[in-house]
């Protein structure tokens, strides 16, 4: 998981330096949007849409297309899609268990380009169910070291939030809680004047499946293609990577 978790993070800071930082936009805004649709535009009583635009805003989003988001999710501006979420689940190499979170306003497009992604990538489709209960659905909070804060404070900060866990991921610390928790976790960690870069609903694996660098090589593939797809909001999996393989592919 400690594999996974470092991965999806240079995956990000990579995403903000590259021609990737467009489509990223574009998966915030729709983050955005369906937050807006499900709990209204006040932020005050809509955690779900706080988060989303506080990770818009530390990915550098103008505060105008943030707005405009908030606007058409609400109904208060024409223009906004009508995204659904779904799921689908799948293996990839070595065995690895993936599940692919959509967002989508059509649904015929969204499995056909997934389907493709996959199997072209050397995965195969599952059925529902056959995947998702090797996940358990968590709440993770993102907490970047260049404030200074220590594993120690982070970890004093959220305990009584209902924080599970605080792992170090090299530049960042993980606080991993119930989903549920998951606005009482960042909150606490606001009350202690700790910034955080992202706090999201995941999905965590049970449990991992090493990889050596041929097969991390082989994920990673399969999913930067399945990620590379417009319908695609999420993607987890259940791989570990050792930080000595993470480095020989960096």
């Amino acid at each position: 998981m400690s594999g996974h978790s470092k991965w999806a993070t240079t995956k990000h800071k990579k995403a903000v330096i590259d021609g990737r930082r467009a489509k990223n936009f574009a998966k915030l805004i729709k983050a955005i949007e369906v937050a807006a649709r499900n709990g209204g535009a006040d932020v005050d009583g809509n955690p779900t849409l706080f988060d989303a635009i506080a990770k818009a805003k530390k990915n550098s989003m103008p505060a105008d297309n943030i707005e405009r988001a908030v606007k058409r999710g609400a109904g208060l501006e024409s223009g906004g899609a009508d995204w659904q979420t779904i799921m689908y689940e799948g293996y990839g190499p070595n065995g690895v268990a993936i599940m692919i979170e959509c967002l989508s306003d059509n649904r015929n497009r969204a499995a056909s380009e997934v389907r493709v992604a996959v199997t072209r990538n050397g995965g195969s489709m599952a059925d529902p169910g056959s995947v998702s209960y090797l996940f358990n659905r968590k709440g993770v909070i993102i907490v970047s070291k260049n404030s200074g804060v220590t594993e120690e404070k982070v970890l004093e900060a959220v305990l009584e939030a209902g924080a599970e866990e605080v792992n170090d991921l090299g530049e960042s610390f993980e606080v991993v809680c119930e989903a549920s928790d998951l606005v009482s976790a960042r909150t606490a960690l606001q009350s202690a004047g700790i910034d955080y870069e992202s706090a999201d609903s995941s999905f965590l694996p049970s449990m991992s499946i090493p990889l050596d660098a041929e097969g991390a090589t082989k994920v990673f593939e399969l999913i930067d293609a399945i990620e590379e797809l417009d319908d695609v909001q999420n993607v987890y999996s259940n791989f570990d990577v050792s930080d000595e393989v993470m480095a020989s592919l960096s």
